[in-house]
């Protein structure tokens, strides 16, 4: 197995559950299931007996494996700088060796048998990726400046659908040129490498990488934080090179010179940073300018906030497979908890994974009069009396 060789260096020291200011758990299956097997360090443990044959590869076993989300709070934690960059890596690369024996959860199997079968997690026909944007006026990429990239969750998650509907929109009215593939988009892949099919990742890369370079795209928008990873970090290795952004990017390029209503209502909002766009890619500042550029958005800060965010336990393939599950101690639930904590009308959102992974925490917590779960481009949307730049 690749990165064998550090796992016999984790001495336990515990440092990989928490955040940077010790507040709380901050690893999104050991939070959920309290049981040490289920924390960074309890994984290399195990992955270390499995090994040296002190252990067979049980249900249990490739369930504490694919409860990883992947939220690299444990790389930014981890105490020992030899081997910290190594350390999602290692587990990937456990996962790596389980789904080539044919040892997987039955739902990590079915989401991967989906992944090869239709080019997405759901299991839903290819033609219906382009359903969310019939009404949305948007054009098939040509000539335009910038490929809109909706992603599996923007395309086919009802939910996904609206917020790649309400970040078109949004974009159009700005006056960025963009397009869609359409159909003929495929999954970006970055779930089924975190689940450690790097085969199939491939596979589905390079079928969207030959459709990018025979309409010469160069610029990318992305939709989803997970999407925006793949293309910007692990296209590139494959030959794919394009300017990547995430389009809070976009966003706050924009934001200075939008034209708002007068006197628009005041709201109390507290943002959850994913961990794809901000430990995975260190960007955390362009949600943030958005929202502050808003007349009447008060911004509250969550204890764990930044590099310190906890995940909301959808990553990994977890919004797929929901190993980490939606218990009273799922991660979800403790976000919702603390925005409550932060005094927040709204829980804001820049990844369509993580708004239904959050909402699905309001609704099963009964919150849903306590706090909204809305998504940057919708609270900006709301705001806005037109498109025209300021001052125009």
């Amino acid at each position: 197995m690749k990165y064998a060789d550090i796992l016999h260096r984790c001495f336990r020291c515990g440092y990989c559950k928490l955040p940077g200011n010790y507040v709380d758990f901050n690893c999104p299956a050991y939070a959920a299931f309290r049981f040490e097997t289920y924390s960074p360090g309890g994984r290399m443990w195990l992955l270390r007996a499995w090994l040296d044959h002190r252990l067979e590869p049980s249900r249990r076993f490739q369930e504490i494996l694919f409860s990883c989300t992947a939220c690299r709070n444990c790389v930014d934690q981890c105490a020992l700088p030899k081997i910290k960059d190594e350390l999602l890596l290692a587990f990937t690369a456990g996962k790596e060796e389980l789904v080539g024996e044919g040892k997987v959860p039955p739902a990590v199997r079915d989401c991967l048998t989906n992944l090869q079968k239709y080019g997405n997690p759901y299991g839903i026909s290819r033609k219906k990726r382009v359903n969310w944007a019939l009404d949305a006026e948007v054009e098939m990429f040509s000539d335009h400046d910038y490929l809109f990239f909706p992603g599996d969750v923007g395309a086919f998650d009802s939910r996904g659908q609206e917020i790649a509907r309400s970040v078109a929109t949004l974009l159009t009215g700005m006056g960025v040129s963009f397009g869609i593939l359409g159909e003929t988009e495929v999954s970006d892949g970055n779930e089924a490498n975190a689940m450690g099919e790097s085969d199939l990742f491939r596979l589905l890369a390079e079928e969207n990488i030959e459709r990018f370079d025979k309409l010469n795209v160069k610029k990318i928008i992305a939709l989803s934080p997970h999407g925006f990873n793949a293309l910007k970090n692990d296209y590139p290795v494959l030959g794919g090179v394009y300017q990547v952004f995430h389009y809070t990017q976009i966003l706050a390029d924009h934001a200075a010179g939008l034209a708002f209503k007068d006197n628009p209502a005041q709201v109390r909002v507290t943002y959850h940073d994913p961990c794809y766009l901000g430990r995975h890619n260190r960007e955390y500042g362009a949600a943030r300018k958005v929202l502050a550029a808003l007349p009447g958005v008060e911004i509250r800060e969550m204890d764990r906030s930044m590099q310190d965010a906890l995940c909301c336990g959808g990553g990994g393939g977890n919004l797929f497979t929901d190993i980490v599950g939606k218990g009273p101690e799922s991660p979800a639930r403790n976000r919702v908890a603390e925005a409550l904590d932060a005094d927040a009308d709204v829980l804001a959102v820049s990844c369509p994974g993580c708004a239904v992974m959050l909402e699905d925490a309001v609704k099963s917590n009964n919150m849903d009069d306590r706090i909204r779960v809305k998504e940057i481009s919708e609270i900006v949307n709301e705001r806005l009396i037109d498109y025209s730049p300021a001052g125009e």
